[in-house]
């Protein structure tokens, strides 16, 4: 990601508050950082130090995606506990509530998405066993430790969303897409739906892990970022999302094949390892990743019909609907399902 090179800063206010609270009145300006998808974030730099930015749009209620300082509480419960983070250093709930981080080095590249970016397929490989590893220790984090921090913090855990919570919510987003544009989704649903896992001793849950999300400086991990939709669940459901992105075959149009990337099974061996039990992690597999495949699908016809109604222009997702109907396909291969034709 890059930042933009506007000589002013982008939020006047916002950033005198945060030039006060980092206690660096002669930082350069506030810039927006580009592709950032959860509240606002932007840059600032102080000489050679930079901080990352992460803000609730003004006129905007602190829920969901732009509830930053649901982030900056993850981010700073898990300090210290063997996950690379960037380091919160302010945090302020006053609207528009924000926090600034440590900006951390390195890229964020997920292999068969980013097909603009030159990544070496040994490389990607190294890096996914190693996200897998990182997933294990993640999971790992006692929760009646991380209670106590994060009350220290004047904040509280989420509730804990089970198997069945997961594919309710996922499902109500799959519902909102036209019917033409989720070709075989009916049966998956019915087939998630019919057999769902019990679920297993709750962790806590990224959401969205996977490379895309975490920087690295070769082959070293610096920063697990972009916690907008952490919570407690079944640790089931971070690996099947992150074994979505193991291959390229399910993004027909917008991703590519890269040789040699582990395969699921891999990941979850690494994973195991890490975290040092099983934890439940080996039981209905199968199940998960069909429902990482449905997430995707449904995340991805959200987003078309959100460019379709003008909500969020961009017509990279027209390109979508092939994927999501591989999505789905695979998703029904795993659970052994017909589609209806």
């Amino acid at each position: 990601m890059t930042s933009s090179t506007s000589p002013a800063d982008a939020d006047a206010e916002l950033a005198a508050r945060v030039r006060a609270a980092l206690a660096v009145p002669g930082a350069g300006p506030l810039t927006v950082l580009e592709g950032g998808r959860s509240g606002l974030t932007y840059v600032l730099r102080d000489g050679e130090t930079g901080y990352v930015v992460k803000a609730v749009p003004p006129g905007r209620r602190a829920i969901g995606r732009n509830d930053v300082l649901h982030q900056a509480t993850a981010l700073a419960a898990l300090a210290s506990r063997g996950v690379p983070l960037p380091r919160v250093l302010a945090r302020d709930e006053a609207e528009p509530a924000w926090f600034a981080m440590e900006f951390a080095a390195g890229e964020a590249v997920e292999p068969v998405l980013d097909v603009d970016a030159a990544i070496d397929p040994e490389l990607a490989r190294t890096r996914m066993l190693t996200a897998a590893r990182m997933l294990g220790t993640l999971h790992a984090v006692p929760l009646t430790g991380l209670a106590e921090t994060v009350a220290a913090l004047g904040a509280k855990l989420p509730e804990v969303a089970d198997p069945a919570a997961e594919l309710a919510r996922w499902t109500r987003t799959m519902h909102a897409v036209p019917d033409e544009l989720r070709p075989g989704s009916g049966e998956l649903l019915a087939a998630l739906s019919a057999d769902v896992p019990a679920a297993v001793a709750p962790t806590v849950v990224h959401g969205d892990f996977r490379l895309g999300n975490i920087l690295f400086d070769g082959e070293t991990p610096t920063a697990l970022v972009d916690w907008e939709i952490w919570g407690l669940g079944d640790p089931r459901v971070d690996l099947g999302w992150f074994g979505v992105f193991t291959d390229g075959r399910l993004f027909p149009g917008v991703g590519r094949e890269v040789e040699g990337l582990p395969t699921e099974e891999e990941l979850g061996r690494e994973y195991r390892t890490a975290r040092g039990e099983d934890g439940g992690t080996r039981q209905d597999a199968e199940w998960f990743r069909a429902f990482g495949r449905m997430k995707m699908a449904a995340i991805m016809g959200h987003n078309l019909v959100r460019h379709r109604n003008g909500a969020h222009h961009d017509p990279v997702h027209e390109t979508l609907p092939p994927t999501i109907a591989a999505m789905i396909a695979d998703a029904l291969r795993l659970l052994a399902v017909e589609a209806v034709r």
